[in-house]
């Protein structure tokens, strides 16, 4: 997997891939800003605009990918604004030439204001019901959100990666050490569901009818704060008014257990890791060195050093709470 680029995805190939359903592209393709898979927006010839999915080979299994639309169409057909794959001849996920891909409409909008409270309780009501319907049934085949993966073998992944300078090796080990302990300690494994995964501002597009998803990629089952935390920003007293607007939104469709509040830190803590071995794993697709400049360089490593260290006196404050 570290090694694979999308090099023979050439534009020929994407565009018979698409033809082979029977839509015909006019425009051209045009790149959306995604690293993992290839993503394109286009209008065929009855000037109707799609979006097209060419999916990481080795990344997820077809049998996994299957569930992300599932549960996407799941979610739509309960009447949530979620932009789910288009079904043809009962199918949603194709092949050609070796690579998986999908089409879905395609859905513009503004960008999620974080800082904007009202905006915020509108999100904790769609995600609240999002949640009513998720905690129905289980995933059979996505994977779980868990320490072992985002911060032991992703530790494992960044000091094999021979990235991290060799000045920085002590400190930057001995921090991420620290860090790892503390998280694992901290995180317990509560009621898990299927979750959206990666609930952050550019997976939400907004209109004068509210928010709509348009990414499942990251699916997952985990505990529902991962689809609440990632919205939350400043310092901890905003933190708590915005946390405060979330779940009054959110409880009008579904209850939340308040001792997951717990687990932010841990979750966030798992994010910041895994999110450098990513970059360590894909670095020799030739998209992240262009669009990741800033990653292979002494600079990136002190930073990060600096961040997890930030990281260790947040995992040692008292968790957030909304009660006096």
């Amino acid at each position: 997997m570290a090694v694979f680029n999308f090099s023979s995805l050439s534009p020929d190939v994407m565009l018979d891939a698409i033809e082979s359903l029977g839509i015909y592209v006019e425009s051209g393709l045009l790149p959306l800003n995604s690293y993992e898979n290839r993503v394109y927006q286009f209008h065929d010839d009855n000037k109707v605009k799609y979006v097209t999915k060419f999916y990481r080979p080795q990344r997820w299994s077809l049998e996994q990918i299957q569930e992300e639309h599932d549960f996407a169409l799941e979610l739509a057909d309960n009447e949530l604004p979620f932009v789910a794959p288009l079904v043809i001849d009962g199918e949603s996920l194709f092949e050609h030439q070796g690579y998986h891909f999908a089409l879905y409409p395609c859905r513009g909008g503004r960008i999620f204001e974080v800082d904007n409270l009202d905006q915020l309780e509108w999100m904790g009501r769609f995600i609240g019901r999002i949640h009513a319907i998720s905690e129905k049934s289980a995933f059979k085949h996505r994977l779980d959100i868990n320490p072992q993966e985002f911060l032991v073998e992703a530790k494992s992944t960044i000091l094999n990666s021979d990235f991290v300078p060799l000045s920085l090796q002590t400190p930057f080990e001995t921090i991420l050490e620290h860090v790892i302990i503390e998280a694992q300690g901290q995180f317990s494994k509560q009621k898990y569901i299927r979750l959206h995964g990666d609930c952050h501002a550019g997976n939400i597009l907004w209109t004068d009818d509210g928010p709509h998803f348009v990414d499942l990629d990251d699916c997952r089952m985990g505990p529902a704060i991962q689809d609440l935390w990632m919205m939350l920003s400043g310092d901890r007293q905003q933190q708590l008014l915005q946390l405060d607007k979330l779940l009054c939104g959110y409880e009008e469709f579904n209850s939340f257990e308040t001792s997951q509040l717990a687990l932010i830190e841990s979750l966030r803590t798992m994010r910041v890791v895994n999110y450098m071995a990513w970059l360590c794993k894909r670095w020799q697709d030739p998209a992240f060195p262009r669009n990741f400049p800033w990653f292979n360089t002494e600079k990136y490593w002190e930073q990060q050093i600096l961040m997890l260290k930030e990281q260790m006196s947040a995992l040692q404050q008292p968790p957030l709470s909304l009660l006096p």
